[in-house]
């Protein structure tokens, strides 16, 4: 900003506070001197000045101290005052901005991907409950199987214990070995069947002999020539019997 011309001191012109001039000067022979100051004039020395003369110049000088006074504190408050926030940026109305369209569609990708590995997860824990599954049953059969076959090899030796007790055999130590083999054999799950009066079943008898009755009402088996054993459900051998059927 260029300063006004500033009066020009009393003491350094030559002048006195009524206006005398020096010895050998006069104030209409010599030009004004104008003396400039780059100095900013605060308030508190805008009085000093206005007592220095009441000469034009003065109050020009006073209206340009008034100025700059105006203008340092118009940086003063542009400096002082808080800081300047930017604002968000406000979403664009009428549609998303264009990064979120492959935004969008990554996490549909990502979405459908999960779903197929969410699925092919069930999937093979389907197929490993199934597989578990059948390993116990394939498991459980084997064991019964081999157990039968143990089982059916030692049928022939409950067969002679069977005639011994028939002929009355089947007495002291020796009868109770057969009891205690017997109960063993009971405990894995073997039962005989095949009694003299039960009703003939083609699917757990071998009938080996017919003849007809008046004292039956249905085929009916009348003598046992060999019991029948299972294991479980499973049958391990017919009954041998005789049967007898009505008039």
């Amino acid at each position: 900003m260029t300063e006004k011309p500033r009066a020009a001191d009393p003491v350094e012109s030559g002048s006195t506070p009524g206006g005398s001039a020096t010895a050998g000067q006069s104030a209409g022979e010599q030009p004004r001197v104008v003396i400039r100051d780059n100095r900013k004039i605060s308030k508190s020395e805008v009085p000093a000045a206005a007592d220095a003369g009441a000469d034009t110049p003065a109050e020009g000088l006073v209206e340009d101290a008034e100025i700059v006074v105006d203008e340092i504190e118009v940086e003063a408050a542009s400096v002082d005052g808080p800081p300047v926030v930017d604002a968000p940026a406000q979403p664009v109305e009428g549609g998303a901005p264009p990064a979120a369209a492959p935004l969008g569609a990554e996490l549909e990708a990502l979405r459908a991907e999960l779903d197929e590995r969410t699925r092919d997860l069930q999937r093979v824990t389907a197929e490993y409950a199934n597989y578990r599954k059948r390993v116990d049953r394939d498991r459980s059969l084997v064991q019964e199987q081999a157990t039968g076959s143990v089982l059916a090899a030692l049928l022939p030796i409950l067969d002679d214990l069977d005639r011994a007790r028939e002929h009355g055999d089947l007495v002291g130590p020796f009868g109770t070995v057969a009891e205690q083999l017997t109960t063993a054999l009971g405990k894995f799950g073997l039962s005989a069947f095949g009694e003299q009066g039960d009703p003939f079943d083609p699917t757990r008898h071998e009938a080996v002999a017919h003849q007809t009755s008046t004292d039956v009402t249905e085929p009916t088996c009348v003598q046992v020539m060999r019991r029948g054993y299972q294991l479980g459900e499973r049958l391990l051998r017919p009954a041998m019997v005789a049967v007898a059927d009505p008039e």
